[in-house]
């Protein structure tokens, strides 16, 4: 592991260069390739230059870049072109991507024509913490209330049968570690614009279920999928472990520990799971986080499941950000400098801009596109804008 001499200008070296790429790369790319200037919203299905390879847009890709753009605009600099982007893709969210149930999409058409949706509520739960985070940067108090009606409509959704079928017959009960996840990030992004104790309930929830249900001592993993009561399930969904699901639950344990002023349970708990999840996910032979293994050490059934993809590297760069702010530990500086410097090294297209997405375990690039539906503006620019934030926070307290 490489050693970090001087961790001040260390920091402020990479401080720099987050605030550089987001606003002279990243943001522009896509304000330039997939702002749909004619009908709102977001294109992200693009090709390594930009071009335009499918017009079909993602539901959840709207609210991730909605709220990218006011996430940018509260911390990074009042670029009214990011209000506005922001201000755009909620338009077209609250036109085109609401289902008469009070369900959202997942795919539409470019003028916002229904094409798919699925089971889950993802498309819900970033369209909320857009509407709160555009709350927090116009000013417009109804966003937050809208986020708010929203995030009360997704636990309705979860807990009414029939608007969510199980993933499974009856002769499999299971619990995913997904929504749980992310419910905690969606409910403390929305007490930011406003406050409820549904909130803080929800955030409560989620903890004790990652804490008795996910958090498996026996193997060191925080896993996919349990049983209704966290029996572990031998099965290949049962064992497996996705590093980088598992490291971004790591960071949101981290940011509530933080805002409960460093609860020492919560920050233990944070850097248990993220210590488990990088000895898991941190390939010893190629470097960089791999996408799944299985708690047995058996192979895994995911075709990709060796591929290092671009959103775990980034969940764990803001990580051990997080890690090294909550002790001081320089463990975890060492750890941002490994994974910083093996990403760094690959995933930006100097050429052409943004990031490459999917690389092969041995580092050679899997393919060039800069999106699709599942890659877009939201992982790598919110890493940029919280790891900025949290360096902030670390050089304001030495």
């Amino acid at each position: 592991m490489a050693a970090v001499y001087n961790p001040h200008s260390y920091l402020r070296s990479w401080q720099d260069r987050y605030q550089g790429d987001l606003v002279e790369d990243i943001l522009p790319f896509w304000l330039k390739h997939g702002l749909d200037r004619v009908n709102g919203g977001i294109y992200t299905c693009v090709d390594r230059d930009g071009s335009l390879i499918d017009t079909t847009k993602s539901v959840w890709f709207q609210g991730r870049f909605a709220f990218i753009c006011a996430f940018a605009y509260n911390n990074i600099s009042r670029n009214p072109e990011w209000l506005e982007a922001s201000a755009s893709t909620i338009r077209f969210i609250e036109t085109h991507c609401v289902d008469s149930d009070g369900r959202m999409f997942f795919e539409v058409t470019a003028e916002g024509l229904p094409l798919r949706k699925r089971r889950y509520v993802f498309s819900e739960t970033f369209a909320a913490i857009a509407m709160a985070e555009y709350a927090i940067a116009s000013g417009d108090r109804s966003y937050a209330l809208k986020a708010l009606e929203l995030f009360k409509r997704i636990r309705h959704f979860m807990t009414t049968p029939g608007y969510m079928p199980a993933k499974y017959t009856d002769n499999l009960k299971t619990e995913g570690h997904s929504l749980i996840m992310i419910l905690i990030n969606t409910a403390s992004r929305i007490r930011e614009a406003i406050d409820d104790p549904i909130l803080t309930e929800q955030i409560d929830f989620s903890l004790a279920e990652l804490r008795n249900k996910f958090m498996h001592p026996e193997f060191k993993a925080l896993l996919e999928t349990v049983g209704p009561n966290g029996e572990f399930i031998n099965s290949m969904a049962g064992r497996l472990i996705n590093p980088g699901h598992c490291i971004e639950t790591a960071w949101f344990v981290l940011e509530e520990a933080k805002h409960r002023g460093w609860d020492p349970e919560l920050t233990r708990m944070g850097l248990t799971i993220l210590d488990w999840s990088w000895e898991w996910g941190w390939d010893k032979e190629h470097g960089g986080i791999i996408n799944f293994r299985d708690c047995l050490s058996l192979p895994c059934q995911d075709y990709a499941q060796d591929m290092k993809f671009w959103w775990p590297q980034t969940e764990a760069i803001i990580a051990t950000l997080y890690a090294y702010l909550a002790t001081g530990d320089k463990k975890y500086l060492e750890m941002h400098n490994q994974i910083s410097e093996w990403t760094y090294s690959r995933f930006p297209d100097a050429e052409y801009g943004e990031w490459y997405g999917y690389f092969h375990r041995d580092g050679s690039l899997a393919q060039p596109a800069k999106g699709n539906l599942f890659k877009g503006p939201f992982h790598i620019p919110r890493m940029m804008i919280k790891s900025h934030m949290l360096i902030e926070e670390i050089l304001k307290a030495e």
